[in-house]
């Protein structure tokens, strides 16, 4: 017969801070969003066009449709936003919600844009491109 795994009440304790750990940074990243949705589009924009990982025809279509995608964002359901970054979990240990969802954006829909001619590098290379702008946006936000 198995054997029944019951937690005590000090690892219950840690794992609910953990949990209520990741789900505060979550708040607060899309909280970010809400505020700085269009600071944020077009900083990403800009990034992605100077490392050359999104050829354009129109750099402010660009703008505008990452933009949108941020006010998605900000209004999606958990579950919808869990199913859109899934696929892209696993590109580093630590991920950023945000992050990821841009990461998504850019892979799954800006491919479709009329704008964008090509998008080039991997989904790494793509992360690592968007990453310190939205960590530069969440430190504003804490501060």
């Amino acid at each position: 017969m198995a054997k029944v795994f019951r937690p005590s009440n000090r690892e219950s304790k840690i794992l609910s801070r953990i949990e209520s750990s990741k789900e505060r940074e979550r708040g607060q990243a899309l909280h970010m969003v809400r505020n700085h949705a269009d600071m944020l589009s077009n900083t990403v924009s800009m990034k992605l066009v100077e490392n050359e990982i999104i050829e354009t025809t129109n750099k402010n279509g660009l703008q505008a449709q990452i933009a949108q995608g941020l006010e998605r964002l900000a209004s999606m359901e958990d579950f919808d936003l869990d199913f859109k970054i899934a696929p892209y979990r696993q590109v580093v240990a630590n991920p950023n919600v945000v992050t990821l969802y841009l990461t998504a954006f850019v892979i799954e829909d800006l491919i479709k844009n009329r704008d964008v001619v090509d998008i080039y590098g991997s989904d790494e290379d793509i992360y690592h491109c968007i990453h310190p702008l939205v960590e530069r946006f969440m430190a504003v936000e804490k501060a």
